[in-house]
């Protein structure tokens, strides 16, 4: 039985495309943005031809943009898995730093280690919250958010403390050995190729083996999943420590390939800002490489606007909060239609025919 006949043995829809609400999502961000520049006295046009030639305009600027685009590329991926998967991981962040932090610590032993630990470490941090869903019933969304405040102060409690520079005069760590640092390739590092990577990984995951099958089945109907013989409960640890996995490999790599030492703030929201990624790319794994450029443009376009314009660099964090509203929103009111934009209400209404 190949991955189609099991796929509609489960009665799993085979998502179709939401690409309008999108762009929708992604054109209403960058027009609210512009607008905004009115109540600083710029037209929206001035911002905008700022916001575009910050992020894309010239190769320095879109080598910004793609360094941006790395980690929330894997965040976004993080998320993507997670929430495929019926599971709520809001905890992108503290994964994200528990990868840094184990990137860090096996360091010394090269940079091969560093990004293994990273994946491990993201995926153990994750697993605790799997852990807690399974033996006392604790939501996942709960837990996670606890996690990421715990991992924020472990991180702060570890540069201010037992890895704080030689020096002591900055809370923040030694910088990373040179032989563990990523290669360059021109002015971006090697991390872009595994953040590609990984992105296809997923996908392959997802949508071409058994395993992935089995994700996606217990998150779109556990009970179904159930009667189809998959163990639920075991999906869920696996696709919590594939998501902490990525979340942390990301952590690895913004510390190797860009910061090279650990510092409090290291995080950047990182992680929260994942879930605009994912939700953006419509949960699938090879969306998030455009939705992950989308946003990492709008990042490195907002320090221009604070530089050229004096707008705050806190709009591309507006831009974010624009696109989830905008597809909460539009997911909802899909529903409510009766029509539900992964083909979810078509697929049960051809179960109860078949049930008849």
């Amino acid at each position: 039985m190949n991955i189609e006949q099991r796929q509609r043995r489960l009665r799993l829809p085979i998502p179709d495309s939401r690409l309008p609400i999108a762009v929708l999502a992604a054109a209403l961000s960058i027009a609210l943005l512009s607008a905004s520049g009115i109540a600083f006295g710029h037209s929206p046009r001035e911002l905008l031809s700022i916001l575009i030639s910050g992020s894309v305009g010239s190769t320095f600027a879109l080598q910004g943009t793609l360094l941006k685009s790395i980690p929330l590329l894997l965040t976004g991926l993080s998320v993507a898995i997670a929430f495929r998967a019926g599971v709520w991981n809001i905890g992108g962040e503290g994964q994200f730093l528990a990868g840094a932090l184990g990137a860090f610590l096996a360091a010394r032993y090269g940079m091969i280690a560093a990004l293994a630990a990273s994946l491990i470490a993201g995926a153990i941090w994750a697993s605790i919250a799997s852990a807690m869903r399974l033996w006392r019933n604790a939501p996942e969304v709960l837990t996670t958010i606890l996690l990421n405040f715990i991992a924020i102060h472990l991180l702060g409690y570890a540069v201010n403390g037992p890895l704080q520079e030689a020096s002591g005069k900055y809370p923040q760590s030694d910088a990373v050995p040179m032989t563990s640092m990523l290669p360059m390739l021109g002015d971006l590092h090697a991390g872009i190729i595994l953040a590609v990577i990984a992105a296809i990984a997923a996908w392959f995951l997802l949508y071409r083996t058994s395993e992935g099958l089995r994700l996606r089945a217990s998150g779109f109907n556990r009970s179904a999943a159930k009667w189809a013989g998959v163990n639920v409960d075991a999906q869920l640890v696996r696709a919590m420590a594939i998501s902490g996995a990525m979340a942390g490999l990301a952590g690895g790599i913004e510390l190797l390939g860009v910061t090279h030492r650990l510092f409090e703030r290291f995080a950047a929201g990182y992680g929260y800002a994942g879930i605009a990624v994912a939700l953006l790319a419509q949960l699938h794994p090879l969306g998030t490489l455009a939705s992950a450029f989308f946003f990492g443009a709008l990042t490195t376009g907002a320090g221009e606007l604070q530089r050229t314009a004096g707008i705050s660099s806190t709009v591309a964090t507006f831009g974010q909060a624009i696109v989830i509203l905008v597809m909460i929103v539009f997911t909802r009111s899909a529903r409510s239609a009766g029509v539900s934009p992964a083909g979810v209400a078509a697929s049960r209404r051809h179960g109860r025919a078949e049930e008849r």
